[in-house]
């Protein structure tokens, strides 16, 4: 029967390749890759000969069908590998792995190098537990609202971000969770690996320092044991309308109180749609 294979790949340092996955993607009638480019360089130092096909977030769900229709036909084995690192872990491949597995077609796992846990073994940090979160929002608002929302949650939290972004993940994170800790690893496996440990002050002032800083992708270890969050609001079930009669209770103008729901993440239209509703029934 035709066996999907996942394969993790070395993430800077390729003699983290094992023999297993080497063995493994010579042996497949085909691998489906991330990026052939990249792939291709991989399979050339390795004496790896085997077909490559495309298989990234664009076309992943129906490259998946092809190729596992493929497979069944023709009772071949497919191996799977991304630019770097352990596929389906912020990168693709989940959508191959669960149509081969609704198809019945085995999937097994040829383990190797993952960027989170090689930040997480070098921290410093004892978890009882962590989550991994992978690439945060962009937008300043969304993303502070999902680290409150972490730091509420967990002991331990795993981000990856781009050099670009790290320097603004890492005060936003100083900003919406104080009190935590951080292990920032960029290189890893590489010549140049760094891994900067402190409060996120401190790490913070060491990016700003390193003309590098700018270089190689980020995994953020988050130690947020000693984060200290004011209790969470309870929701409120009050219909908009009743919200601007509060505040118009307070002395809030009509269109303050709009723009005050609104900042609060209420939807415009509705607030608008509300306010009207009221603005008719006081006649103002």
């Amino acid at each position: 029967m035709s066996t999907l294979y996942v394969v993790a790949t070395p993430i800077g340092n390729l003699s983290d390749m094992s023999p297993r996955a080497i063995e493994t993607l010579k042996n497949v009638s085909l691998i489906c890759a991330e990026d052939t480019r990249v792939t291709k360089k991989l399979t050339n130092h390795f004496g790896i000969d085997t077909p490559l096909v495309s298989c990234h977030q664009h076309n992943e769900k129906g490259r998946g069908e092809e190729i596992t229709e493929r497979m069944i036909a023709e009772n071949i084995d497919v191996a799977v590998v991304t630019d770097a690192g352990t596929p389906a872990i912020s990168d693709p491949g989940t959508e191959i792995v669960r149509i081969a597995a609704e198809k019945g077609i085995p999937v097994m796992a040829i383990a190797g190098p993952t960027a989170f846990a090689a930040a997480v073994s070098v921290s410093g940090f004892d978890f009882s537990s962590f989550t991994f979160y992978g690439f945060l929002p962009r937008e300043n608002k969304e993303l502070r609202e999902k680290l409150t929302d972490i730091g509420r949650k967990n002991e331990g939290a795993i981000f990856h971000e781009s050099p670009h972004r790290v320097k603004n993940l890492v005060a936003m994170i100083g900003e919406t969770l104080p009190g935590a800790r951080l292990s920032v690893s960029c290189d890893l496996t590489k010549l140049h690996e760094l891994t900067l440990r402190g409060t996120p002050e401190e790490i913070l002032s060491a990016l700003e320092a390193n003309e590098k800083s700018e270089k190689g992708e980020y995994c953020l270890v988050a130690d947020l044991r000693g984060v200290k969050l004011p209790e969470e609001r309870p929701q409120i079930q009050a219909s908009l309308e009743a919200r601007i009669f509060d505040l118009l209770l307070q002395d809030v103008s009509l269109r303050d109180a709009v723009e005050q729901l609104v900042s609060e993440g209420e939807k415009k239209n509705a607030v608008k749609a509300a306010s009207l509703r009221v603005k008719e029934m006081l006649d103002l």
